[in-house]
């Protein structure tokens, strides 16, 4: 497997796909690992993009620094990948940390993109998601990785996705123990100890930006979404019906056509982002449908705007 070369860092990457193609660049979540985007490393390469994916440092195959990890390195280590592609268009995408790294690569080298995808994504910390995540750290910290994966099972996955797996879930959850470990993902928790908010800085992101939010996500709700929207002008939210947190493993197979289908606008010249907002189809290859005019898509229920 090969791996790329940060100070004394070693990081695991992969590619698939044609080498000439359009890149998509795939970001992991904090308790990922980059076999989870396998099917994505089928899907987009049949649709003509070379996908590149990689462990983050502290996760899968990389390696695990045993003291504080700095999401300064996370986006280093991010940008040596990208510039193994060479010089044609990057599409990059992540999800919920993964999604915050791609957002700080945007901002800080955002001319090297055609595009960008962040999902299940946020910019600030909430007092909701800094609480949340005080509590999974101290659950990581008190009862290990099995315990964190109790907890963020049933936050980011659905009853239909989690029914039929309910009495195999230690094999579900073994291969997470195996490839990340409790100190390594201690560490990246704790790279948010100093956190500063992204918002002041989204306005430096002009790529086309398509903003994936599942409908029923727990942790990392609309609002942290619509900041995103607002920020980024060159921009469009999309809703991801009955989907949570954790919807690229839950909806594959949709969630790689509209990733697909968005590069493929861009390099048609067909995205006109303008803030819009949509609500995606149930399946692949469905319409994408304009958010219901004069709904307010911050609210659970159908509840009219208040006219200005």
């Amino acid at each position: 497997m090969p791996f790329l070369s940060h100070g004394s860092y070693r990081i695991r990457y992969e590619l698939d796909g044609p080498a000439g193609a359009p890149a998509y660049v795939l970001v992991n979540g904090l308790t990922q690992y980059s076999e989870l985007w396998g099917a994505y490393r089928e899907a987009l390469p049949a649709r003509g993009f070379r996908v590149a994916t990689f462990d983050l440092l502290g996760q899968g195959a990389s390696d695990k620094p045993t003291l504080f990890i700095s999401q300064d390195d996370q986006v280093a280590a991010l940008r040596l990948l990208i510039d193994e592609l060479g010089d044609g268009p990057v599409f990059l995408s992540g999800i919920s940390f993964g999604g915050l790294i791609a957002l700080r690569y945007a901002i800080e080298h955002g001319k090297r993109l055609a595009g960008l995808v962040p999902m299940s994504c946020f910019a600030e910390l909430s007092p909701q998601l800094l609480l949340l995540g005080n509590a999974l750290r101290t659950g990581l910290i008190l009862g290990g990785t099995s315990y964190l994966q109790d907890l963020l099972l049933p936050m980011n996955l659905s009853d239909q996705w989690l029914k039929p797996l309910l009495d195999k879930l230690d094999s579900v959850k073994r291969q997470g123990w195996l490839v990340n470990d409790v100190f390594a993902l201690q560490n990246l928790m704790e790279s948010f100890l100093d956190f500063q908010p992204l918002t002041p800085r989204l306005s430096a992101i002009a790529v086309p930006t398509m903003i994936l939010n599942g409908e029923f996500d727990f942790l990392t709700p609309r609002g942290l979404h619509e900041t995103l929207r607002l920020e980024i002008l060159n921009s469009s939210l999309v809703i991801i019906p009955k989907a949570y947190h954790a919807f690229t493993l839950e909806k594959g197979a949709l969630t790689a056509d509209l990733l697909a289908r968005f590069a493929d606008d861009v390099l048609a010249g067909r995205w006109e982002g303008q803030q819009s907002i949509w609500v995606a189809p149930d399946e692949a290859g469905g319409e994408l449908t304009p958010f219901p005019d004069g709904y307010d898509h911050l609210r659970a229920i159908p509840v009219r705007r208040a006219m200005p």
